[in-house]
């Protein structure tokens, strides 16, 4: 058959080759040669329709096997979840946790630790298999254990429906074992007794060491030769204090680590719960309006300040040893300054935030004796409080201070010349803990002239109450409403409990809970803990050999006197700012 050619049309060799491309025996035209105009149409409506249904074919076959995909996806994820649900489930019944409270007769034990466990269990938080062991020097049974701690154990406000049947639950979990703390023996004795109570095939261990600091390292041995964990994790928390002074401290550590690892000591400051110091990353590193304020730039001075209304009580012998330097400045507050005065962490990975503290620490200067005072309660015979001299188990002629107050500087370019004002002390005149910091004041006030001479009293300053009554407040200048122009020193007030309803957890709460978890950031790491002393250490050896005579000040009262000057050197308002502030 002859076939008429023409010149090309408009329509291209290329389009049609694009066409007719799919077509699975097509042949390909030579170059420059086209069909006439019927006949390419023709053709081209022919091979569309032939594209058009192998095109819907292929998009049939294409959609099942689409659909049977996504359907065979679905039954795997679905086979899948399920299979690491029922994973989960069957580790969580198959994991059990034994808590050992070693020196659970003691009044530690009997008065937080308890109470918080039983907290944490009326919550849910401790694992569906746990069991609770107290273990001690005294002779007792498990039912005379289980009346013992049940005299302090109490239900929060809000939960206190089917509170006696929770109750008897968590004392059901709760067993006793007497033994030495230096017995490796009755420590086996006491692993027969957690195997016997134990009640899925993987075990964790938790010891809680709440005995005196010259019995740690006996029980740490017993406990990891005699009762650690076969298949699980074993930690151990650690009670301050650690050590006296920076030798003695790197000595119970390289003592402790000769059974343990560093991620199981896990070294307890009960003050790190509370819930504002808690709060205290996350106001300064969620607010941008505190970030850029945070510095030597806007901040004059920062305050730290413990204060207790009461003398020591019942803990002369510890406390004559001790002493409220080693007791609360070197730990507590030291550890407060170093998270207010960090850098931003990488993350919020305990290794993180501990590594930024220690460069805030190693940053401190060693505190010198004309930068600290020292002082020690005497008898009031108002209040008829006797003297700390006086306290049964303490010495006539002792020189342990119950207060002290020292400034510290950080050596860096955030804080370079800012001074931190740590004050500590027992039998003052109000029972508080609380960070106050002061800013600078505000460049070529206009108002200044509405406050005289003293700019102090325009002084911005916030205020981070921990205990009683947790609250955060700023104070800033505000008019006061009328004709006149007369400011005011206001207060924007965050009252936690008028904020949040619900009753706040007790500090060995959260830490408990983190020991369980694993997370360690508000827990201290050695190499931390040998920085906290480093700053103290020259202070309390001078004090010590040079046999310093702390200042006396009545029992209620405000402290010494030196204080007032330690705060007058660098230039810190503390009268109204301090310690008289109701």
């Amino acid at each position: 058959m002859a076939i008429h050619l023409n010149s090309c049309s408009s329509f291209s060799l290329s389009n049609f080759s694009q066409i007719s491309s799919v077509s699975h025996n097509d042949s390909i035209i030579p170059t420059r040669i086209c069909f006439s105009s019927s006949i390419l149409r023709k053709n081209s409506r022919i091979h569309l329709r032939e594209h058009f249904h192998w095109l819907k074919a292929s998009n049939l076959q294409c959609q099942s096997t689409l659909a049977s995909s996504l359907a065979i996806e679905h039954v795997e994820t679905r086979a899948k979840e399920n299979s690491i649900h029922l994973l989960e489930t069957e580790k969580a019944e198959s994991t059990c946790l034994s808590i050992v409270v070693v020196g659970a007769s003691g009044e530690l034990s009997r008065n937080k630790i308890f109470p918080a466990l039983f907290a944490l269990f009326c919550e849910d938080r401790l694992p569906k298999n746990v069991a609770i062991f107290g273990y001690a020097r005294s002779t007792m049974t498990n039912e005379e254990m289980r009346n013992m701690i049940s005299k302090t154990l109490t239900c929060r406000v809000d939960q206190r429906e089917n509170c006696e049947e929770k109750m008897d639950q968590f004392l059901k979990r709760c067993f006793y074992h007497s033994g030495q703390y230096s017995s490796e023996e009755h420590f086996l004795e006491l692993e027969q007794k957690i195997k016997e109570n134990k009640s899925g095939r993987l075990s964790n261990r938790l010891f809680y060491l709440a005995i005196p600091p010259n019995m740690f390292v006996d029980a740490v041995r017993c406990a990891e030769r005699r009762a650690s964990s076969g298949n699980g994790w074993t930690r151990v928390i650690v009670e301050k204090p650690f050590g006296s002074d920076i030798d003695s401290s790197r000595e119970l550590t390289r003592c402790l680590k000769k059974y343990l690892n560093e991620d199981q000591i896990f070294r307890i400051d009960h003050h790190m719960g509370e819930e504002l110091v808690e709060n205290l990353l996350v106001l300064r590193f969620s607010n941008l309006i505190f970030e850029p304020l945070w510095s030597r730039d806007y901040i004059r001075n920062v305050q730290l300040i413990f204060s207790e209304d009461f003398g020591i009580e019942k803990r002369g012998r510890y406390f004559d040893n001790y002493g409220i330097i080693r007791d609360i400045m070197q730990n507590h507050l030291l550890q407060v300054l170093a998270l207010f005065a960090m850098e931003t962490p990488v993350s919020l990975d305990a290794e993180d935030i501990r590594n930024e503290k220690v460069k805030v620490l190693r940053s401190l200067r060693p505190v010198q004796l004309e930068n600290a005072v020292v002082g020690q309660y005497k008898g009031n015979d108002v209040t008829s409080c006797a003297a700390y001299t006086n306290e049964p188990t303490v010495s006539s002629n002792s020189l342990t201070p119950t207060f002290a107050a020292a400034t510290l500087f950080i050596d860096n370019a955030r804080w370079d010349g800012v001074p931190f004002l740590m004050v500590a002390g027992k039998a003052l005149h109000s029972n508080r803990v609380e960070i106050r910091v002061q800013f600078r004041h505000v460049p070529g006030n206009l108002y200044k002239q509405k406050f005289g001479t003293d700019l102090d009293k325009a002084t911005n300053e916030l205020v981070l109450r921990v205990q009683p009554d947790e609250a955060i407040y700023l104070k800033i200048n505000n008019k006061v409403p009328g004709l006149g122009m007369r400011l005011d020193l206001s207060d924007l007030n965050l009252l936690y409990k008028s904020r949040y309803r619900r009753e706040i957890p007790d500090a060995y709460e959260r830490l408990l809970l983190d020991a369980i978890e694993g997370e360690r950031r508000l827990f201290m790491r050695s190499d931390e803990l040998d920085a906290a002393w480093a700053v103290f250490t020259p202070l309390l050896k001078e004090l010590e050999e040079k046999k310093i005579a702390p200042e006396l000040y009545p029992y209620g009262s405000s402290g010494p006197i030196g204080l007032h000057y330690l705060a007058a050197k660098h230039s810190i308002r503390w009268g109204e700012f301090g310690l008289y502030e109701s």
